[in-house]
């Protein structure tokens, strides 16, 4: 039996949290505007799949763990805010250089590459677990039944998809795409500056 209530409590609390600016906000725009449709939803598929994680996670209670050795979540925080600063760095430096046709092809291992980009933006983020848990926290009942189970992943994952999948479409339309590379340096810079900000954010706070 599936908890209705649990359900759309989950729902209305994820669709609020998950159009709030952050990091994975930032690396759909830039891959959007700056690399290919295919690469940009890759890259989407790969926030979606640790999405579902952390999801799995809150619900089956692992949140704990973060709790009870504060030390695990401090590593992941701190490679987190590296892998940030890194990818927020390369942007700014690699902003002069000449930007590629926005092409809607897949090329070789650039879907993995984008993926796994996706993944590593996500994962290193313990906020999210704290987000999931939250709102798990509140919605999910103490014995969740399979099929509440089943059906809160399934909202988390069409939410994000939808919404990231859209970033990703819109932004992808050739002539968002023109207009970044005539501004590849500037949007690099800017974007590159935020997710600076975001992993110095996550270091100090």
């Amino acid at each position: 039996m599936i908890d209705t209530h649990a359900v759309l409590t989950v729902l209305l609390i994820y669709l609020a949290g998950v159009v709030i600016p952050g990091p994975n906000f930032v690396a759909v725009v830039h891959k959007a505007v700056a690399s290919t449709r295919s690469a940009a939803l890759a890259l989407v598929a790969g926030i979606v799949v640790v999405n579902l994680f952390w999801a799995s996670c809150a619900i089956g209670g692992i949140g704990l763990l973060f709790a009870v050795f504060p030390w695990v979540a401090l590593i992941v925080k701190i490679v987190g805010a590296g892998y940030l600063l890194w990818f927020g760095l390369r942007l700014i430096l690699n902003a002069g250089s000449q930007p590629v046709a926005n092409e809607n092809a897949v090329l070789p291992g650039h879907f993995r590459q984008s993926f796994i980009q996706g993944v590593m933006t996500n994962i290193g983020n313990p906020k999210s677990m704290a987000f999931y848990a939250a709102i798990f926290s509140t919605a999910a009942p103490a014995h969740v039944s399979a099929g509440t189970f089943i059906a809160m992943l399934s909202v988390v994952g069409i939410i994000a998809s939808l919404w990231y999948g859209a970033v990703a479409i819109t932004l992808s339309q050739p002539r968002i795409s023109s207009a970044y590379q005539r501004a590849k340096k500037v949007i690099d810079r800017l974007c590159g500056g935020l997710i600076i900000l975001l992993g110095i954010r996550q270091i100090i706070n």
